[in-house]
């Protein structure tokens, strides 16, 4: 499974790669991470996305649902709206600040969660839909020049700086020309491979630009992973309500 999904042509990523690359050895690793972040980044403004997430178990079989996402990263906000299926329809989740809560409709109630958790026990992590800030989260200790498919890439290895973010160790694939994360080695404290995450798919979004297909591997259980794909992306501005907990409340009545 893992080498099929190492062959993936990304061929939406070559329209997005624009100006001149230079070797890793000339590289400035921390500008690096800055310019990942401020592309990946809705700086000014708020993003909107259908999600459709498709999830493979050996033992569970295949699951699909589909959530709305709404994001401000200018307030460290999030808001996902889970649809179908049916059975799970009205549960949410909002990330106000350092606070993230998820509400069952059946009970009425807030409970708080944790960016860290898995969502909805799928191989996606909380932390996958808000903004991500590798320059301030992460140090790289090594960095290297690489060949992913037919990308040249900057093959960097990453020890995170704080203990807020979800895997300590990171090994990421990224655009010589672009700056965009293909792919991604998430590790345990003890530097276990715990997930492998692809991005095969990116689109221009406002001023921002975001991965419209997310695959993550599980690499404790053989056979599971999990797709998402993004559609109906908008930039335009989110009214403040939509991530209170009223408004959560409201969209289950």
């Amino acid at each position: 499974m893992i080498d099929r999904i190492q062959k993936i042509a990304f061929p939406l990523v070559a329209g997005l790669l624009a100006g001149a690359a230079l070797w890793a050895a000339d590289v400035d690793s921390q500008a690096l991470l800055e310019d990942i972040d401020r592309q990946r980044a809705f700086a000014g403004q708020d993003f909107t996305a259908v999600m459709t997430m498709v999830s493979e178990d050996p033992e569970d079989g295949v699951e699909r649902t589909v959530v709305q996402q709404f994001r401000r990263d200018a307030d460290d906000a999030f808001l996902i709206l889970i649809s179908d299926p049916a059975v799970q329809r009205g549960q949410g989740y909002l990330r106000q600040g350092d606070n993230l809560w998820f509400y069952d409709p059946e009970s009425r109630k807030f409970s708080h969660t944790s960016l860290k958790e898995t969502f909805q026990g799928t191989d996606a992590r909380n932390s996958d839909f808000g903004d991500i800030s590798y320059a301030q989260d992460y140090e790289v200790r090594s960095i290297e020049d690489g060949q992913l498919g037919r990308y040249e890439v900057y093959v960097l290895d990453l020890e995170a700086s704080t203990d807020e973010v979800t895997y300590p160790f990171l090994k990421m694939w990224v655009t010589r020309e672009g700056s965009l994360i293909l792919k991604t080695e998430d590790y345990s404290l003890t530097k276990r491979l715990m997930r492998t995450s692809y991005y095969p798919r990116y689109a221009r979004v406002g001023g921002s630009v975001v991965p419209t297909e997310m695959i993550f591997v599980d690499e404790l259980v053989e056979g599971r992973k999990t797709r998402i794909s993004l559609s109906d992306l908008s930039a335009a501005q989110i009214a403040d309500s939509v991530f209170t907990k009223a408004y959560v409340e409201r969209a289950n009545r």
